[in-house]
């Protein structure tokens, strides 16, 4: 009687074995790309909506990026300058860095407000000051005051991007610093305090971008700037920034493949989470899952991440196995989790149709094929009869 049920566990289990994975369920119109509809049902197509100019901008002075671009840079908190006063030496002459309060003080009291200003308007200020004052004689180029550091900047970035916040672009490292200190001359070009950076240190524009119109605000004036050209080696503007300024990045409304790949305005990577705990593979360690394996490039597709998570090819029993992508739409925040069978996505000649890129913080996971659980099923099984029939055979 014992030896009729346990045969009857022994069938229920291998039947279930053999069955297949349950497809996950997602929200109605979740799916955000294309490549996430499954095999003769795929998403609605969502259509791109033209984007509009934020309503804050009507307010404010428009300038064309040329001129922005012809300007010259601004003074920031952190910038390095250099004061020359004529017959003077030790007390006025010297070198200055504007301060958190975008301010220089010289003799220790004398405040002067430096941020967003230029380099001119500054020494005339000064100049100006010191002649009112009796401090110096009214002398041409009596007063003279250089740029020859320009620090890292913070700038505000919102809109169609991965990471919207304040960022630090620009910033160098310590042994710069102390050889510009060092070898003083006049002038600077900071390549990092430019619009192309600042969105890459927000994560880099997403797939529902519109990188045809992106806007610049400065105080009471913004700029549109068309930086599609960095994506295809067209000419693209590629706009100074200062500490203060806003970039506003719109959204279409859709995502666009030809945003999702390494470029001037995008991600030039993305981390990915892999597990394969699959029965050849009792752990992640032992599927050199590692550092390296789940930073993948942008651009990466789905197939190309099973790859690196060593969920691609094995045995003949356990090569039919799953896999899922559990990613969230960039545009919404929603949750979405899709299947795929490994070996048709290897075969299939329209892979390229079903096989969805990454986005970052995607993650997915492995599953074990019918034929690998039903061998666990015949262990398990195996190891609880074993001692029942040793016990019998006892008797």
């Amino acid at each position: 009687m014992r030896l009729n049920i346990l045969l009857s566990m022994i069938a229920g289990l291998a039947l279930s074995a053999c069955a297949t994975m349950e497809r996950p369920r997602n929200a109605e119109g979740s799916l955000y790309a294309a490549q996430q509809g499954y095999r003769g049902k795929a998403p609605a197509a969502i259509a791109c909506r033209a984007a509009s100019m934020p309503a804050e901008l009507q307010l404010l002075g428009y300038i064309a990026p040329e001129q922005w671009a012809n300007a010259a840079d601004l003074l920031s908190t952190g910038d390095r300058l250099r004061l020359t006063v004529s017959g003077d030496k030790d007390h006025l002459t010297g070198s200055y860095v504007i301060s958190a309060d975008g301010a220089i003080v010289l003799l220790g009291r004398l405040r002067f407000h430096a941020e967003g200003k230029r380099a001119a308007s500054l020494e005339s200020e000064i100049e100006r000051y010191l002649i009112a004052r009796g401090l110096i004689r009214g002398l041409a180029n009596g007063v003279r005051l250089t740029q020859t550091e320009l620090s890292g900047a913070s700038i505000a970035v919102s809109g169609a991007v991965f990471e919207a916040g304040t960022v630090r672009i620009g910033e160098r490292q310590a042994e710069v610093r102390s050889l510009n200190i060092s070898n003083i001359v006049s002038g600077d070009m900071n390549v990092g305090r430019t619009l192309s950076n600042a969105l890459r240190a927000a994560g880099g524009v997403r797939p529902d971008a519109d990188p045809q119109s992106l806007y610049v605000v400065r105080g009471q004036r913004w700029t549109r700037v068309d930086m599609s050209g960095a994506l295809d080696g067209r000419l693209a503007i590629d706009l100074p920034v200062t500490s203060g300024d806003r970039v506003i990045v719109p959204s279409l409304g859709c995502l666009q493949d030809k945003l999702v790949r390494p470029s001037p305005i995008t991600a030039p990577g993305i981390r990915v989470f892999l597990s394969n705990l699959s029965r050849p593979a009792a752990s992640n360690a032992s599927s050199a899952i590692g550092k390296d394996s789940t930073s993948l490039p942008y651009g990466t597709r789905f197939l190309q991440a099973l790859v690196s998570a060593n969920c691609v090819g094995g045995s003949a029993m356990n090569a039919g196995r799953s896999a899922v992508l559990i990613s969230r739409n960039p545009v919404t925040g929603q949750s979405v989790v899709i299947s795929r069978s490994i070996e048709r996505l290897v075969r299939s000649a329209d892979r390229d149709t079903y096989d969805p890129y990454l986005m970052p913080g995607d993650a997915i996971a492995c599953y074990d094929s019918a034929a690998m659980n039903l061998r666990d099923v015949i262990s398990t099984v195996s190891e609880a009869v074993t001692p029942y029939v040793l016990f019998q055979n006892m008797d």
